[in-house]
């Protein structure tokens, strides 16, 4: 149905799926996660001009922050037009973008935003602290967003550029999560006609909505009137939606195209030597700014209840087949939420591949209950299958009768959040912040199967929840450090995701002659995160010409 459906469908069939917060919003932690380019260099300085033709695999739900699931192409398209209160910096720590400052009580419990100064929208309107208010309580009253904002008691705007945000305890990441969706600023006008900005976004970004013609393209021109001088250096950005890989891969080569995302590992091989011999650029994200693939597990309903099933799985899974023979050895096995070079990374734990304890235990199981049948659900996408039908041959040699379904997105989405699911080949976890993961995996956002719940996995471990808790009240690095070494411990215990890899294939490919890619400058100098997994970075500082 696309954009075009039904506000009243869309938020009954995604509400609250803070999947939108969770693929890219804005994802990594504090070990940082920047762009490795290969290719030739800058080129000089930036020359103003040109029209950026871009490839990506998928289009968006809508592009209204409020009430549109913002997945990676999303961000990437209306992140051209709408701007956040935030920005992760190139450690993976917060800094201020609309925001001039963010700063916080004694205890986290009450955050001061002032505004920066000379920000207005494309429209002329200017930036005040009264639209941010009213854009913070829109963000808390819809069911998209509204978990995530639990914590928010009251938003008072104290005069035109001061924001006061009380919450009801301590949430010492606060400032991050204003990077993500919810931190996503739009006039007045956005917030009273929700269709209208659904399909045609209005903000304070380098570029200006021009066109959207739904599963083909989205074009954006320059913003005459962005308050950051100088900015952007091109004439307009055209997005074109291109699902089939080889098909994006092939525009480009053609000329078509003068960048395209992806995530095949035969992309990255192919086009990195293009890249050595000054044909091609190309970026991949680096650090945690790479998504984990795993298979997220129904822990409330079916086989996937049961414990020893979902450690069955685990033990079935050869992690290292997946890496050698999906992605030509490229990435690294995963074995929870975040990745080696993480800051908040601690290793041991997860079960070995073990195909005789795998059989032992469906054995077992099956001498009480039967069978084991298992509905695992992807995208029709061809890596995703690749993914499913692999795994599904694994785990029959375990003695599971797995059925593969093909699902669109947005069915895929619902189905999760209505625990209507064995399991489901899944990207997540790359935010700024571990505590951005906070809603996914805590006890007290689970419903039973057939009502909307944001923890989609559904586990229920009060270990894991009293982790998370502290994590995110804890202003000490080192007590925040050991909170998330106990969820990554519960996790690994508990099992509601068999992990796979961290997904280091991501990638962005361009022409020889795009520019800008490396480099992200924040409004303070500093350098911000320039790429986020497939097709996620800022346009505004792109610039072609070489």
């Amino acid at each position: 149905m696309g954009p075009r459906k039904t506000l009243r469908h869309r938020w009954h069939r995604l509400a609250a799926a803070a999947l939108a917060l969770a693929t890219c919003g804005a994802l990594a932690a504090c070990s940082g996660g920047g762009a490795a380019g290969t290719g030739s260099g800058e080129g000089g300085p930036p020359v103003r001009g040109g029209r950026l033709i871009y490839g990506l695999g998928a289009d968006a739900d809508g592009f209204n922050p409020v009430t549109d699931t913002f997945a990676t192409q999303t961000y990437a398209m209306a992140g051209t037009v709408i701007e956040t209160l935030t920005v992760i910096d190139a450690t993976g720590r917060w800094r201020g973008l609309l925001a001039a400052s963010v700063e916080p009580n004694e205890d986290a419990t009450t955050w001061t935003i002032e505004l920066r100064e000379g920000v207005a929208f494309s429209t002329g309107e200017p930036l005040t602290a009264e639209i941010v208010k009213a854009n913070l309580a829109a963000q808390k009253a819809s069911p998209l967003t509204a978990a995530v904002l639990a914590p928010v008691r009251a938003v008072e705007a104290v005069d035109a550029k001061t924001v006061r945000v009380d919450l009801s305890s301590p949430w010492v990441s606060f400032p991050s999560a204003l990077s993500t969706q919810i931190g996503m600023i739009v006039p007045p006008a956005s917030l009273t006609d929700l269709d209208g900005a659904s399909r045609r976004p209005v903000g304070t970004g380098p570029f200006v909505f021009q066109s959207y013609t739904p599963d083909n393209r989205f074009i954006v021109k320059r913003n005459p009137k962005y308050w950051r001088e100088g900015l952007p250096y091109l004439d307009a950005v055209e997005f074109r939606i291109l699902p089939d890989f080889q098909t994006r891969a092939q525009t480009l080569e053609s000329g078509g195209l003068t960048a395209m995302a992806t995530q095949r590992d035969t992309d990255v091989v192919k086009f990195g030597k293009l890249a050595e011999q000054g044909g091609y650029r190309m970026f991949r994200a680096t650090g945690m700014s790479v998504p984990e693939l795993a298979f997220m597990l129904n822990t409330a309903a079916g086989p996937t209840s049961d414990p020893r099933v979902r450690r069955a799985m685990a033990h079935a899974t050869d992690r290292e087949a997946f890496i050698e023979t999906l992605r030509s050895g490229l990435t690294e096995p995963a074995d929870g939420p975040w990745s080696p070079d993480s800051a908040w990374y601690v290793p041991g734990g997860y079960p070995a591949f073990d195909p005789a304890a795998a059989r032992s235990l469906i054995s077992e199981y099956e001498r009480e209950h039967g069978p084991v049948r298992i509905e695992l659900l992807s995208v029709p996408d061809q890596s995703s299958m690749q993914n499913a039908e692999l795994v599904q041959d694994m785990w029959g040699k375990a003695g599971m009768e797995v059925t593969v379904r093909q699902a669109d997105q947005a069915t895929l989405v619902q189905r999760a959040l209505m625990g209507d699911y064995g399991a489901i080949v899944w990207e997540q976890f790359a935010r700024p912040d571990p505590d951005g993961e906070y809603s996914f995996l805590h006890s007290k956002f689970v419903q039973p199967p057939g009502s909307v719940s944001i923890n989609m996995s559904r586990i229920e471990d009060e270990r894991l929840s009293a982790a998370l808790d502290a994590g995110r009240a804890a202003s000490d690095e080192a007590e925040r450090k050991e909170a998330y070494a106990t969820v990554q411990r519960r996790l690994r215990e508990t099992l509601p995701f068999i992990w796979i890899d961290h997904l280091s294939t991501s990638a962005v490919i361009t022409r020889s002659n795009v520019h800008g890619l490396e480099r992200y400058e924040l409004p303070d100098g500093s350098a911000g995160r320039a790429l986020v997994g497939s097709g996620t970075h800022p346009f505004g500082q792109i610039w072609m010409g070489g």
